[in-house]
């Protein structure tokens, strides 16, 4: 992992944490995919909580790193908000999409970086 997707991932974590997800985990996808080194996943308890998530990891990410998503969809319902930074892909869910969607199951052979 490089020094600055350590700091990045961090940071997504961190207001995670502050936003009060659930169950957040990180998946390193390095060995499995040249698609992104790493999928950030998280869910909220409704679509406002996942739009505030969303907000809020654009705006710290972009203050602290200078970066901007290249991405982002699903804003606007807020039950599947996709923030893709090339390195890092951050998937904010709703529990029931979450479990639909089962992008943990589909990479079960990624390693697991948990909080």
């Amino acid at each position: 992992m490089k020094k600055d997707e350590k700091t990045v991932l961090q940071a997504i974590l961190v207001t995670l944490e502050d936003m009060k997800a659930i169950e957040p985990v990180i998946l390193d996808l390095q060995k499995l995919t040249t698609m992104t080194d790493y999928f950030v996943i998280a869910q909220g308890n409704n679509s406002r909580q996942v739009q505030a998530m969303a907000r809020a990891i654009e705006e710290r990410i972009t203050a602290d790193f200078g970066r901007k998503p290249h991405h982002i969809e699903g804003t606007s319902q807020g039950q599947w908000v996709l923030m893709d930074y090339s390195d890092v892909i951050v998937h904010l869910f709703l529990d029931d999409k979450r479990g639909y969607y089962g992008l943990e199951r589909i990479w079960m052979d990624a390693p697991r970086i948990l909080p």
